[in-house]
């Protein structure tokens, strides 16, 4: 059996397919914001990968082609940005400076973090792109000589957390306004945050998508820049 499901062409995606609906039933069951289906979807995963000792590499022959359906779910994400074109014209400027502030305090964040806990060159730039999108990250962090694998999973985490924790932190912080949540979740967490933002609103949606593609063009700019300072 263990052979059969190593070299099963679609053993990756139906695994990874069962944990996702097991986080939907879950989340939709409970409400409550920490059952994440793609953190439920994860450790399910890699439970079953535990128990059945089935390999990681057999397991993504038939899980990466999930991931080609990336790109074209996040160019999806421009309908509902275009769906707002008015409402962005008309705040540009705020638009901007919101999701600059943001790029800016990830990449300070992650240098006062580094120099905090003494991290070495390698480590620094891996954590740098932690807030943009995986495709981006991970070009980011191999130019920069930083380990791509686990910038990865740091971007992963980030969006799982953004996530799970966007609607608490706005309620705490009393952020009311629309095109600011989704400027924050999107800049904050990148396509997994704007999952939540579009549950919030039509309005947080699209403000977080657009947050996805400058975030990411701005990190491109300035992450070579911090990267000099460690």
């Amino acid at each position: 059996m263990q052979t059969f499901l190593s070299h099963s062409l679609f053993f990756g995606v139906v695994i990874s397919l069962i944990g996702y609906e097991i986080g939907l039933f879950l989340k939709k069951r409970f409400k409550k914001s920490y059952l994440n289906p793609l953190l439920i979807s994860i450790v399910f995963v890699i439970g079953c990968l535990l128990l059945l000792d089935v390999p990681y590499d057999n397991y993504y022959e038939g899980a990466k082609y999930i991931s080609y359906l990336l790109t074209p779910a996040t160019v999806c994400l421009a309908v509902s940005l275009y769906e707002q074109l008015e409402l962005l014209k008309a705040h540009k400027k705020a638009i901007i400076l919101g999701i600059g502030s943001g790029v800016l305090a990830s990449l300070l964040s992650v240098f006062l973090f580094a120099l905090l806990f003494h991290l070495s060159h390698e480590e620094y730039v891996t954590l740098l792109p932690k807030s943009i999108t995986t495709a981006i990250g991970m070009v980011i962090s191999e130019e920069l000589g930083g380990i791509s694998n686990i910038t990865v999973a740091v971007i992963i985490m980030t969006g799982v957390l953004g996530n799970m924790i966007a609607e608490g932190v706005c309620k705490v912080f009393h952020i009311e306004e629309p095109i600011a949540k989704g400027l924050a979740i999107g800049t904050a967490a990148h396509a997994i945050g704007t999952t939540k933002a579009m549950e919030l609103g039509e309005v947080e949606g699209a403000m977080s998508s657009l947050s996805i593609a400058v975030a990411g063009l701005l990190t491109v700019i300035l992450a070579p820049l911090f990267a000099h300072l460690i």
